[in-house]
């Protein structure tokens, strides 16, 4: 079926209600084509009351259309105003507008009247209002001689302002001789009348110029009252002044300037009335006057006040309702009150109102022989009347027509004809006012037409409705018929809306929706039809929001705004702050989907916003930008209710920069004593304007404040002003007292002094005070200056005395300290510990036990027991050198200790001492003991000499320890071939007094592994590795001799063979001769493949071997050519293959660092490369875990666990040992390397 208007049947929802009012006013706007005949239509007019400017022409405007155009005629004060006869007076062509010329000539009162406006045509005549011209006033103040005004301090009073009427009423406001406008409040305030009011007068209102001020705005001229001049004096001022000159009635006012409850100075009385027409703004007043200042409430009494409606002006005085209705009538109440009492006035509203229309008559276009109504309703307080015109002539006495019937405030038509057209007016009018309405009813025979342009291309954005429209005029009135589509599909009301003027509404439209709408209207005379276009498109959308953001001033801060949109619609993306442009400053920036703000200021706080434009829809997002910093600064700081200990600080907050403050720190200087050092005095809440502070004696006390916010501390506040406290005796005395003897004969008494702070007042002093502990003896005293230390001579050695410390001032004594125990001074113990006896446990460690000595004999504070002991003599006596003497010290009263790291099988001598703060006492008989058996250290060196075809002789030096007596040494060897690998281990056992041995039988051209070591009754020691290489068959090669460039550190070998053992010798020619050094070394095997990894290959290895070799005799040779010929240390260095534990080297005996295999007695499991030299030397060790030096302590638990240090001294004597004290030459160094 085809979608049909259907005027009784509408499908609107409650989400659709502004929708329905907007096409409502489509309906009542609807007009007849200016191309058909039609009556005339007032379009434009002058306002009913016309107040004019008398400085410029006076136009007054009337406006009409109609077919045929119409003619235009006016009344003035209800007669015909014949404007041919006044040459002032014209009218606009094509138009019934008035300009009355009255700039050359005339006056502006001469045309003072009520005008009225006619539009006819041969249709019908329309009428304007009646429109009221009167030129504004602004007339000047009468004379008058203004009186001073004397009051006393407290009275009430009211400066008159009583402007001239002018024409409109003048704007009202008080200023000084400056033009400054005075200022109001809760007690001075300028009433609605422009009256200026006191609540009560106060010395600081005394002036000379209190001027009323009347501006009249339509002449834009101000005028002004003469000034006013009020004097406020005190009661005996006021006495004085009425004796010398005034009597009591030139005052203004009687009454005395006392508190006094309030009472009103406007209005008067308890009640009054009040009368407002609807629609206007409801002014109420009430001013009161009182001391104190009567503060002013607000009531209604049956109801309450209108939410939205309700404002108060004027410091609470005036009560203003908007847009007043009915409702609103009632009793008002206002209060005043202060202290003393309360007053109330009630004023009764009643709200009337002109008339306002319910439903105003529209245009009627009928045709021949059809039936209508014009309707006009109106109501008012009171109830307005309603009267009927046609073509501006009353309905009682106008032409009869049959068509026409009136029945109050309706006319209803039937069976019209083309005589029936005309134009009606309907006034509805009361006492406050009136309403005039043109209505036409215009008889047509004419088939549709549709006023809507054809093809419009609708766009719509999905899910919001689409509005198609289809304007059309007919008469009879059309019915209206939508099709979809070329096919024309019909349209379902269950989906569509059809309105009254022919839109078609789709109340969602999708992506469906899009296509070609056709209307078709329709009546007896014919029919009509338009296409139209519907796309839709995509909704913008804000997919990324700004986000709330909180920055400290002077960042920088990113708001993101991303938008998503259809593809055909182009977006504009414009930034606001706080719903305006943004500011004008370099520092803000847009940049694609970002707005970035830097060195943000306190002013860029606010609500940031992202607003997306398109051709069809908008969105915007919001986020509020918080800029925070550390707080200013507090000002206005203020000292009072000063006592002598305590004083109340006082201070202004600064601005907390968008952080709340948490907190307030106060500090303080001291300028007596500390001057420019600020010390901490106390914090409070940051709720806190002021704070209590207990203060010091006899301090010079400057205050700061600093407030703290989450974001951090502000800047000290300005210092307040210095406050001195009076003086009063120490209320503290010295701390950290002490007593200890620094001689045996002395007690020295030591304190921390008070600092001038503490010290409460000038002359600071001391009263030291002391006696012996266990006697019967007096207190000593004696007054000391400002000083730190006492000392008392003459006393027993190491007897405990009470000591006390007492602070003093010029006004008194601190309170009584306590006492402290002290101690004379210490001398030297007397007495040797006894019976010392020592356990061995092992060969390192022994137990030395002692008896204590007597305490008394300690003569000071017993600190704990000394142990000296040291190596006398090695049971083997092979090796002499100085003795060392080794020191621990056991704290307390112990009567044993624990020695450890001592050197096995030696002899060992000790003696104990007691110690105390003094020094130590005689030492203990000496006591020896002897240590058993160890397994020795590795040899002291290994080296390889005269390396033949099928042997190699191998030199060592013995073990620097050998912690026994040597049994046999050990040498383990295996061969090692050209890929690394390890051949079968061979074990061979030497005897203990043999340094030399030669190995026979060896293959030529070999590299051997080689692991030894020494051995005692105990076990096997550490093992010292070596490597070497038997020699090739020199009968076979003969040497090739090389000069090489003495500015080169390396030269390299060509032509070589692989898999072959060479044997290379470098030479160098100084000052000291002929220096050469030779080497073995074995190329590497051929390689199958023609493609040969240079650096696998061995002959390449051991060219860089004899390159590095080269290099090492080189700097040898520089270094003896520098030197002359000077001796020079070699340290050794030990091939790859082995994993040495290296001991530190000793500096006293000039031995090298050890070199020994981690893996004890274990062959070698991977293949290994010969050292460029085969000698390496055994450092000296003493097992020891004592260093050589002075005087470190040491302590050990009684089970003899090591819990302390160590302690040792060097004493150089001749002993005996098994260490060596001859350091091998450098010269024989140097010659077994090269």
């Amino acid at each position: 079926m085809q979608l049909k208007i259907m005027p009784k049947k509408k499908h609107f929802s409650a989400g659709r209600v502004p929708l329905i009012l907007f096409l409502c006013q489509m309906i009542s706007a609807l007009d007849v084509p200016l191309d058909l005949v039609q009556p005339p239509t007032i379009t434009q007019q002058s306002p009913k009351d016309y107040i004019i400017d008398p400085r410029e022409n006076i136009v007054i405007q009337c406006e009409a259309k109609g077919k045929p155009p119409p003619s235009f005629s006016w009344t003035r004060n209800g007669t015909h105003f014949d404007i041919d006869k006044d040459p002032l007076v014209t009218m606009k062509p094509g138009s019934g507008t008035l300009v009355i010329n009255i700039m050359s000539e005339g006056k502006a009162e001469t045309y003072e009247g009520v005008y009225q406006c006619t539009a006819r045509n041969e249709r019908g005549a329309a009428i304007s209002n009646n429109i009221v011209v009167r030129p504004s006033r602004s007339p000047l103040w009468t004379k008058e001689r203004l009186e001073s005004i004397i009051l006393h301090n407290g009275q009430s009073l009211v400066l008159p302002c009583r402007p001239p009427i002018g024409l409109p009423p003048a704007i009202i406001f008080w200023m000084d001789n400056s033009f400054q406008r005075l200022p109001q409040s809760e007690r001075v305030s300028q009433g609605l009348n422009g009256d200026l009011y006191f609540s009560n007068v106060l010395p600081e209102d005394t002036r000379e110029d209190y001027i009323c001020y009347a501006r009249f705005n339509h002449t834009q001229t101000i005028q002004q009252k003469q000034p006013i001049s009020l004097k406020v004096i005190s009661v005996d001022e006021l006495n004085d002044t009425i004796a010398a000159n005034l009597s009591d009635t030139e005052f203004y006012g009687a009454k005395p300037g006392k508190e006094r409850p309030p009472t009103f100075l406007t209005p008067q009385g308890t009640e009054s009335r009040k009368e407002e027409l609807r629609g206007n703004v409801l002014s109420l007043e009430c001013i009161a006057e009182g001391l104190p200042t009567p503060i002013i409430y607000w009531i209604k009494e049956d109801g309450t006040l209108p939410v939205n409606r309700t404002f108060y002006q004027n410091f609470k005085k005036t009560l203003q309702i908007t847009q007043v209705s009915e409702a609103d009538s009632g009793n008002y109440q206002c209060i005043a009150k202060n202290t003393l009492g309360a007053v109330h006035h009630t004023i009764s509203v009643t709200v009337k109102a002109a008339p306002y229309w319910i439903s105003a008559p529209q245009n009627l276009v009928l045709s021949p022989g059809e039936n209508g109504t014009l309707i006009c309703r109106a109501n008012g307080n009171p109830k307005p009347r309603i009267g009927w015109l046609t073509n501006g002539v009353p309905v009682e006495i106008a032409p009869d027509d049959p068509s026409r019937k009136i029945d109050g405030d309706t006319i209803i038509f039937s069976n019209v004809q083309e005589r029936s057209s005309a134009v009606y007016q309907c006034n509805a009018s009361n006492e406050y006012g009136y309403l005039l309405a043109n209505a036409f009813v215009n008889v047509l025979a004419e088939p549709p037409r549709i006023l809507t342009s054809a093809n419009i291309l609708y766009q719509v954005i999905a899910n919001r409705p689409a509005l198609l429209d289809c304007a059309f005029f007919g008469s009879p009135l059309p019915t209206i018929e939508w099709f979809k589509g070329t096919k024309g599909s019909a349209l379902h009301e269950d989906i569509y809306v059809l309105h009254d003027n022919g839109t078609l509404e789709i109340p969602v439209a999708q992506k469906d929706s899009t296509g070609t709408y056709t209307c078709v209207a329709r009546n007896k005379l014919g029919m009509a039809k338009n296409e139209v276009h519907l796309e839709i498109k995509d909704p913008t959308r804000i997919i990324k929001q700004p986000e709330y953001a909180v920055v400290q001033r002077g960042s920088k801060v990113s708001f993101e705004c991303k938008v998503k949109h259809d593809d055909t619609l182009i977006p504009t993306i414009m930034w606001l702050k706080d719903n305006g442009e943004l500011p004008n400053d370099e520092r803000f920036s847009v940049d694609k989907d970002h707005l970035v703000v830097t060195d943000v200021s306190d002013d860029d706080g606010g609500m940031y916003t992202c607003a997306a434009n398109t051709t069809l829809d908008s969105v915007s997002a919001s986020a509020v930008l918080r800029v925070v910093d550390v707080p200013n600064p507090p000002f206005d700081l203020e000292l009072t209710n000063q006592l002598d200990k305590g004083v109340q600080l006082s201070w202004t907050p600064g601005d907390d920069n968008n952080s709340p403050i948490t907190k307030f720190i106060i500090e303080y200087e001291d300028a007596m004593h500390e001057a420019g050092i600020w010390h901490h005095q106390t914090e409070v809440s940051g709720t806190q304007t002021t704070a209590q502070l207990t203060l010091s004696p006899y301090v010079n006390y400057s205050f700061r404040v600093m407030a703290e916010n989450s974001i951090g501390r502000s800047v000290p506040s300005e210092a307040s002003e210095q406050y001195l406290t009076k003086a009063a005796e120490p209320d503290q005395n010295p701390t950290a007292v002490e007593g200890l003897g620094t001689e045996p004969d002395n007690l020295v008494i030591t304190w921390k002094p008070l600092n001038g702070f503490e010290s409460n007042g000038p002359g600071l002093q001391y009263k030291v005070s002391w006696r012996q502990k266990d006697g019967d003896d007096e207190w000593t005293s004696v007054v000391v200056a400002n000083v730190s230390k006492y000392i008392v001579s003459g006393t027993p050695t190491f007897v405990p005395y009470l000591i006390k410390v007492q602070a003093l001032n010029d006004v008194g004594f601190a309170p009584e300290p306590a006492a402290v125990m002290g101690h004379s001074g210490e001398d030297l113990p007397m007495v040797a510990p006894g019976n010392v006896r020592v356990n061995v446990v092992n060969s390192t460690l022994a137990e030395v036990h002692w008896d204590p000595v007597p305490l008394k004999s300690v003569r000071g504070h017993l600190q704990g027991y000394r142990i000296y002991y040291w190596k006398a003599q090695s049971s083997s006596k092979r090796n002499r050198r100085h003795i060392e003497k080794k020191i621990l010290t056991f704290q307390g009263n112990k009567t044993h200790g624990m020695l450890p790291g001592l050197q096995p099988y030696s002899h060992y001598v000790l003696n104990v001492r007691v110690v105390n703060g003094k020094g130590e006492g005689p030492a203990s008989t000496d006591r020896g003991f002897h240590t058993p058996e160890g397994v020795p250290s590795a040899p002291s060196s290994l080296k390889i000499v005269n390396p033949t075809l099928d042997s190699l002789t191998l030199e060592w030096d013995p073990p620097s320890h050998p912690n026994g007596v040597l049994t046999e040494y050990t040498l383990r060897y295996q061969p090692i071939n050209s890929t690394h690998e390890l051949g079968p281990l061979v074990d061979l056992k030497i005897p203990a007094n043999k340094t030399r041995w030669t190995l026979n039988h060896l293959n030529f051209s070999t590299r051997y592994k080689f692991y030894f070591y020494a051995q005692t009754s105990v076990g096997s020691g550490s093992q010292i590795t070596e490597e070497a290489i038997t020699t090739v068959d020199e009968g076979k090669e003969e040497w090739r001799k090389e000069i090489v460039n003495d500015s080169r550190s390396f030269f390299g070998l060509k032509g070589l063979m692989p898999g072959t053992a060479y044997k290379v010798r470098v030479g160098a020619e100084g000052d000291s001769g002929f220096v050469s050094s030779e080497d073995v070394f074995e190329t590497g095997p051929a390689m199958a493949s023609r493609q040969v990894d240079i650096a696998t290959q061995g002959w390449f290895i051991g060219l860089m071997c004899a390159v590095a070799l080269l290099i090492l005799i080189l700097l040898i040779v520089c270094f003896i050519r520098r030197n002359k010929g000077g001796k020079y240390p070699v340290k050794e260095k030990e091939d790859a293959h082995a994993d040495p534990e290296i001991q530190p080297m000793k500096e006293d005996d000039g031995t090298f660092g050890e070199y020994s295999d981690a893996e004890d007695h274990k062959p070698l499991k991977k293949g290994s490369r010969t050292p460029s030299d085969r000698t390496v030397k055994k450092e000296d060790s003493d097992d020891s875990l004592v260093d050589y030096g002075e005087g470190v302590n040491g302590q050990f638990n009684e089970d003899g666990s090591f819990i302390g240090q160590y302690s040792g001294k060097k004493e150089k004597e001749p002993a005996e040992g098994n260490e060596s004290s001859e350091a091998p030459s450098p010269v024989n160094a140097m010659n077994s390397f090269v």
